[in-house]
């Protein structure tokens, strides 16, 4: 695709956002590019300038969301002066994003029968930084030795299912106090991390 206009951009925008709300409310099936366009204030025809189907768009509202929880969370996480502060940070972050957005998991559900290889890219997009970052902090010695991609796919595995939990399923506007501070409690454990006392 050719470099958008600054207009262009917030067009396009405008259409994942609207399509990340119609696949959320409706399901992939049950959306529509007509429906995406009206939830947008826009064309049909402007939807293919940007899109070349009902698929395309689906797959990129996965990644726009991937980008935009990573985002959230390497901001957060960059406040804290520790390994174990950071890793804490950052799921706060993702239980928030969690609860301001729960298309997130509506989305992500779905893309594991509308777009497979989609899913893939969003977890590997997740786990390949984390998995960096916590092989950087073994080889100072702030967490236990081990298996860095392991240790990444077990703790998404708890943020995932606990804001499933506790978030989404409650309808909750984030996680409750109480349950966040057992799970700061099971990270750190994890994590084999003493310099923190959640």
């Amino acid at each position: 695709m050719k470099a958008l206009t600054a207009r262009g951009e917030r067009t396009r925008q405008k259409l994942l956002e609207s399509a990340e709300q119609i696949f959320a409310e409706l399901g992939y099936h049950d959306a529509s590019i007509v429906k995406i366009t009206e939830a947008a204030g826009v064309g049909q025809g402007t939807f293919y300038l940007y899109f070349s189907g009902k698929k395309e768009v689906f797959e990129e509202v996965v990644l726009d969301l991937n980008s935009r929880v990573r985002h959230a969370m390497t901001e957060a996480a960059e406040q804290g002066t520790t390994r174990a502060e950071r890793e804490l940070l950052g799921f706060g972050a993702f239980f928030r994003f969690t609860a301001d957005h729960p298309a997130l998991y509506r989305i992500i559900r779905q893309a594991e029968f509308v777009s497979p290889e989609t899913l893939v890219v969003h977890y590997e997009r997740l786990m390949r930084p984390y998995a960096a970052g916590l092989e950087q902090a073994m080889e100072a010695g702030e967490v236990a030795q081990g298996d860095a991609e392991v240790l990444a796919w077990s703790l998404m595995g708890i943020g995932e299912l606990c804001g499933m939990r506790w978030i989404l399923w409650n309808g909750d506007n984030g996680m409750p106090e109480a349950v966040f501070d057992e799970l700061a409690r099971i990270i750190v454990r994890t994590l084999g991390a003493r310099d923190i006392d959640p």
